[in-house]
């Protein structure tokens, strides 16, 4: 079957009940500043028992040197990519929500530059699934961080 074309039945077993046909409720990358309270809002969902939420942010220090700022810049497919991360995450998980949202642009130390979250049934789910969907987010959705350092040096990361 169609991934996009199923039903979800995420009412808990109450008959007669059905939640929204997609459980990914949001996916973005953006150049503007990244909010939690979205994040959050988008995997409220009154079956869920546990929400886990993970956020990215600018560090001041790499590999024992002084961070000044950071860069993020993302391939054309980056948003498609990160569909099929989190349809990979719906498939192996019992997720109600889902959303990831990651910043490209200049960054400055303390911004935030991901946050993603997972709503499911218990908690431990929840937990597995936020790793999960971070976890291939950096591996696999074609974003690329370019660091600055305080003495003047530059590094690319994942490039």
């Amino acid at each position: 079957m169609d991934r996009m074309a199923r039903t979800y039945d995420r009412s808990g077993g109450h008959p007669g009940e059905l939640a929204a046909l997609d459980p990914i409720r949001l996916l973005a990358v953006r150049d503007t500043p990244l909010s939690l309270d979205e994040v959050f809002a988008a995997v409220g969902d009154d079956a869920a028992g546990g929400t886990a939420l993970f956020v990215g942010t600018v560090r001041d220090h790499d590999g024992g040197a002084d961070v000044d700022g950071l860069g993020y810049s993302a391939h054309p497919t980056a948003e498609a990519e990160l569909r099929r991360v989190a349809e990979k995450i719906v498939a192996d998980f019992p997720v109600r929500a889902l959303a990831a949202v990651h910043r490209v642009g200049e960054l400055a130390v303390g911004d935030l530059a991901v946050v993603v979250a997972v709503s499911c049934p218990h908690r431990a789910e929840a937990f597995a699934a936020c790793r999960r969907l971070i976890d291939d987010l950096k591996a696999e959705v074609p974003i690329w961080k370019h660091q600055k350092f305080t003495d003047g040096t530059e590094e690319w990361v994942g490039a």
